[in-house]
């Protein structure tokens, strides 16, 4: 608790992404408390840029910055990493040794690529063929890569879920195809498309669109099949369902490895037992902890019942924000999140299909009455690739969108 009656709450927030620093810009705006951030890395990156790099369509400059540079005025940056939480006393320890006492504790620390869950994948990774739209590094080597090829055969795959923003693996897809297709070198590339599901997304306007792009692209596509294993020496991969198993051949692999919360959540007994994923068992809707009230959660560590995506966080911070005003004012959360997340598809270097839901899968489109943005257009390109990035740099990030 606090040192003294008239102290501010001490507010403490795991994670500087998107997730830890868009709250956290919020709070401290809104004079809620004291508000400490732990973060360990010392580069800020902006993951949806990271498919315009690898897709040859951005720079690799433009997606990252100084993480004291994007941390909110105002707000404390510890960096440190988090080893536990005990909950019951309020105490965060720390990986260096130490620790830090908290009266609201608010989990923003997303998912670790599990890169090495797949055989190989880290040592395919590592091969001059080997690229991927979720790693800074990966994504600029992706881009030559990418772009200077004129035949063989090229492979994508998409992890299953949870994974934040899955479906953004078939980003670069088609910003390559579409690259392809004008130098016409396209039907002298194979392109195939490992996906996990029987769909290419789950909402069936969106997979109307995209089932179309993929057609036109001459893409193969191996539906409701995982990643298995990886053979860097002999460029090939495994892919399977069940007991059926196929050996891919590649020249260039574009991979996106399996995601989960980091293993402190479920170690700290901040997750449901009963939950292999080991995301914070959070209500969906109030973003607050089901077992200890002190502690609230969102982003993709959140269980929130919903895809996860960076376009998620927005309407969670402001949820988690008024539930977590209204607590410390000595009421009850009353607002409630239901479930919006959005994915943006690139489906050329200058179209977009944009999709938006909630959490059953439901179109929401942010303008209601333009319910056709699940359509391939132009103009939402530009959203995605102009505006949204200077949203989240002066905006997001300092809790004022």
């Amino acid at each position: 608790m606090p040192d003294s009656p008239t102290a501010p709450p001490r507010i403490v927030v795991i994670g500087g992404g998107n997730a830890g620093l868009s709250i956290a810009g919020r709070l401290h705006r809104a004079r809620l408390g004291d508000i400490t951030v732990i973060e360990p890395r010392e580069t800020h990156v902006y993951a949806p840029l990271q498919s315009h790099i690898a897709g040859g369509t951005a720079r690799a400059s433009q997606a990252s910055r100084p993480q004291a540079d994007v941390i909110p005025p105002g707000v404390r940056w510890l960096r440190d990493a988090v080893f536990t939480v005990d909950a019951d006393a309020h105490r965060v320890h720390l990986v260096s040794g130490g620790h830090l006492d908290y009266d609201q504790l608010i989990v923003a620390a997303g998912l670790r690529l599990a890169w090495d869950a797949i055989p190989g994948l880290p040592e395919a990774m590592a091969a001059p063929e080997g690229v991927s739209n979720y790693d800074l590094a990966l994504a600029a080597k992706a881009s030559p890569t990418l772009r200077d090829l004129r035949s063989g055969t090229v492979v994508f795959t998409q992890p299953p879920e949870p994974a934040s923003c899955g479906a953004a693996a078939q980003k670069p897809l088609y910003l390559a195809c579409d690259w392809w297709r004008a130098l016409g070198v396209l039907d002298d590339i194979r392109v195939i498309l490992v996906l996990p599901d029987p769909v290419p997304f789950g909402i069936p306007d969106v997979d109307r669109e995209l089932r179309r792009v993929l057609e036109a692209y001459g893409v193969e596509v191996r539906y409701s099949r995982e990643v298995r294993s990886v053979d860097a020496t002999t460029r090939t991969l495994t892919i399977g369902h069940g007991d059926v198993e196929e050996t891919l051949a590649y020249d260039v692999l574009h991979a996106v490895p399996p995601q989960r919360a980091p293993e402190w959540i479920a170690g700290s007994g901040l997750a449901d037992p009963d939950d292999a994923h080991g995301f914070v068992d959070v209500d969906p809707e109030t973003l607050r902890h089901r077992r200890f009230p002190d502690v609230w959660s969102l982003g993709d560590a959140a269980r929130v019942a919903t895809r996860p995506s960076g376009g998620a966080i927005r309407p969670q911070a402001k949820v988690l924000a008024k539930n977590l005003r209204a607590v410390l004012r000595g009421g009850t959360p009353t607002a409630r999140y239901d479930g919006y997340s959005v994915v943006p598809f690139t489906v050329s270097r200058g179209t977009v299909v944009f999709a938006e839901f909630d959490r059953w899968g439901k179109p929401q489109p942010t303008i209601p009455f333009w319910r056709s943005l699940s359509r391939e257009r132009r103009s939402t390109w530009v959203a995605d690739r102009r505006i949204l990035p200077w949203v989240y740099w002066n905006l997001i990030l300092r809790g004022r969108a």
